[in-house]
């Protein structure tokens, strides 16, 4: 049986959750965020939690159960705190610049890279490290993991973009000749 779609879901202040059909909206200020249950859970609002249950005893609905829970978790914690990664750039001339709703990076190719900010995301830069923040916590993984993917850390030097609490294990290089 799930444990995670056990636990009730605790509403943060100052946001506000409602039911439409088989519609979770959770709207804070004028920022709206909807889950959409397809009736495949049970859900139950009260004053400081949500409740969610299962339809019936499958397996699958059991499934259901704990996925939809931890989506609601996340787009209530992305309302109240929202969801941050944050990459560092190593190399020598690799460097980063936000202008206005794009990304300028450069990671020694012969082009920068100009990567289109999605909207609802943030990204802010210092000196070697990017900082990509947003409501969403799927989005904000996303745009982290494209960003990542235009130079990976390689294991010779370290040069590359990676998450700022990656390890890259280092290789050693070739061995002096004799």
């Amino acid at each position: 049986m799930s444990r995670v779609g056990k636990e009730p879901v605790a509403i943060p202040s100052g946001i506000e959750v409602k039911l439409d059909g088989t519609k979770i909206i959770a709207k804070k200020g004028n920022l709206e965020k909807v889950l959409e249950t397809y009736g495949r859970v049970k859900v139950e609002i009260g004053d400081k939690e949500v409740k969610l249950d299962r339809v019936d005893d499958t397996k699958q609905a059991s499934a259901f159960w704990g996925t939809y829970r931890a989506l609601l978790n996340n787009i209530l914690i992305g309302l109240d705190k929202g969801f941050k990664k944050s990459l560092e750039i190593n190399g020598v001339g690799y460097r980063a610049n936000v202008n206005g709703k794009t990304l300028e990076l450069q990671l020694g190719f012969s082009h920068p890279i100009n990567y289109e900010i999605p909207e609802g995301i943030d990204i802010k830069v210092e000196k070697n490290i990017i900082h990509v923040s947003g409501t969403d916590k799927q989005q904000v993984g996303q745009v982290a993991a494209v960003i990542r993917s235009f130079r990976p850390p390689e294991p010779y030097k370290g040069k590359g973009v990676k998450y700022t609490d990656e390890v890259i294990i280092r290789k050693a290089g070739k061995a002096a000749g004799k």
